[in-house]
């Protein structure tokens, strides 16, 4: 696939990894679709950006934890800019919560935003991409290949991430494709001490903790290269998994 030209939807854009995705999309010529809820001034801002550098971009605002806002988001932006050919499902919470702090009200919020948000923002964009022959590229983790007791809910709904991703590469083939990205430490959160980031690269194959670009990589190979990819995690951790 070529990008230049065609209509991304990016959700969570307004800030950290989905902010950075959608950027890089948007350098490689696609119209791109900014979604964001809580992070309307990062989205607004990226905007900017993107006019400036003479691309194309627009924010829409949603709460993807209702299922039927997150359905409608495809609608909207097709309606928009004429057309849907690429979604990247970004949005999520990571809520550090074990077995015994978690809460009903924490299982749902981490659950409706990272699993079923996923599924039904897919769903709304299925008629779109069967027509554009376009690709779906949603995000995992490591927490979804192998258990975080500290983050149970999490961890839950990025396997869940997984399973959904091989239900529909299924479910869309053969005019779509799906895949996923489960990024290692490309871009720890801000109030990781100095400590916490050495112990990460001590348990890094690799040596080192990523960054944002290691995962954008991941994902331009997924939507310029990988026309006979589906169904398929691409992990991109250093070798963390291998522990």
């Amino acid at each position: 696939m070529r990008l230049d030209g065609r209509v991304a939807l990016v959700t969570g854009a307004g800030r950290r990894l989905g902010r950075a995705m959608a950027a890089a999309l948007a350098a490689r010529g696609a119209r791109v679709a900014l979604h964001h809820h809580e992070s309307a001034a990062g989205a607004a801002t990226l905007a900017d950006e993107i006019r400036a550098a003479g691309g194309e971009a627009a924010c829409f605002a949603a709460d993807l934890t209702d299922a039927r806002a997150a359905r409608a988001l495809p609608d909207r932006v097709a309606g928009h800019f004429g057309a849907l050919d690429v979604v990247v499902n970004s949005a999520a919470i990571m809520l550090r919560l074990d077995l015994e702090r978690t809460t009903i009200e924490d299982w749902d919020r981490v659950l409706d935003l990272n699993l079923r948000a996923v599924f039904f923002c897919t769903q709304g964009a299925a008629p779109y991409l069967r027509a554009a022959r376009g690709k779906v590229v949603n995000l995992a983790d490591l927490s979804g290949l192998e258990p975080w007791p500290s983050y149970a809910a999490h961890s839950v709904s990025k396997a869940g991430v997984v399973m959904l991703t091989r239900v529909l590469a299924r479910a869309l083939a053969p005019e779509v494709t799906v895949n996923a990205i489960a990024p290692g430490t490309v871009l720890v959160p801000d109030e990781y001490d100095a400590e916490t980031r050495a112990a990460l690269v001590r348990a890094t194959p690799l040596a080192r903790l990523g960054a944002p670009e290691d995962a954008v990589h991941a994902l331009l190979y997924l939507l310029e290269g990988g026309d006979f990819v589906t169904g398929e995690v691409l992990v991109v951790d250093g070798g963390r998994l291998l522990r």
